[in-house]
């Protein structure tokens, strides 16, 4: 039996809005499917064209294909976004929600460009052009993978938060103990640089700027690297834990829809539609 699938925005309930809100925010019907294939790779090649314009030799012999490919995208995306306020009932929600957000950043700094240079209170061009660079976070529209690791860790918030604060007293506990036995002529000068240094080695990372001189000190040293080593797959672990309870527990999504009269929510079994009889698509 099909089931109407509840949407946060407001599904339009017929005319072109209909038809327009299947392609741009239902990915279960071929005109869906390849305008999100299409809007990944825009998205893609929108990074990689920030990336690029930032080396600057690029940026001085290719300034002008970077530019006419940069309002290209940001054509596409204002198009795109405006298609998605236009083709939902609620579109003040759409536009308040992290996907609404993020897709707006990725348009904004395009136009703010062209105001900055005459408005010197305002930060450098540069930084405005560098926030095009958000446009990845909206990968996370069409990767369902992405939903299943945030609801993860969601879920793990608290053992995460009590882990690392377990850490953190080791850290400020030892690097206190540190501060004590090395003191200021060996580097450790106050007890914030002294946790810095702790925090430096429990986590392996050891810029060496700071390091032990004392036999004391060293074997304490040691001890923290243990430690460290002992604690890195820990967060790894609490969140794969919680992604596998979530895999086997979580109940299949019906997700296809009806191409002629819209209605949601037939499994893979189905193979016509029962409200209008017809066949349903792949």
């Amino acid at each position: 039996m099909a089931t109407e699938i509840p949407d946060p925005y407001g599904r339009p309930q017929g005319g072109w809005r209909l038809h327009a809100y299947r392609v741009i925010y239902e990915s279960d019907t071929p005109a869906g499917r390849l305008f999100d294939k299409v809007i990944v790779a825009a998205i893609l090649l929108s990074v990689m064209v920030v990336i690029a314009d930032s080396v600057q030799a690029l940026h001085a012999r290719h300034r002008l294909v970077f530019t006419s490919l940069e309002w290209g995208f940001t054509i596409l995306f204002t198009l795109e976004y405006l298609a998605r306020l236009a083709t939902v009932d609620k579109p003040l929600r759409y536009a308040r929600s992290f996907f609404g957000i993020v897709d707006l950043i990725a348009v904004l700094p395009t136009y703010l460009a062209l105001f900055v240079p005459e408005l010197h209170a305002l930060i450098d061009v540069r930084i405005l052009r560098l926030l095009r660079i958000f446009r990845i976070f909206r990968l996370t529209a069409y990767i369902s993978e992405y939903q299943v690791m945030t609801e993860a860790l969601v879920a793990s918030r608290r053992k995460i938060m009590v882990f690392l604060s377990a850490v953190l007293m080791v850290a400020l506990i030892l690097g206190t103990l540190l501060y004590v036995v090395e003191g200021p002529e060996h580097g450790f000068k106050d007890i914030p640089t002294s946790v810095y240094w702790a925090i430096t080695t429990i986590t392996t990372v050891g810029f060496g700027d700071i390091t032990p001189k004392t036999d004391f000190g060293r074997l304490i040293a040691s001890v923290m690297m243990l430690i460290g080593w002992g604690t890195l797959a820990v967060p790894t672990g609490i969140v794969t834990a919680e992604m596998a309870v979530r895999r086997h527990s979580r109940p299949p999504v019906l997700a296809r829809s009806c191409e002629s009269c819209g209605t949601t929510g037939y499994g893979p079994e189905a193979k016509f539609c029962q409200q209008c009889g017809t066949a349903l698509g792949p």
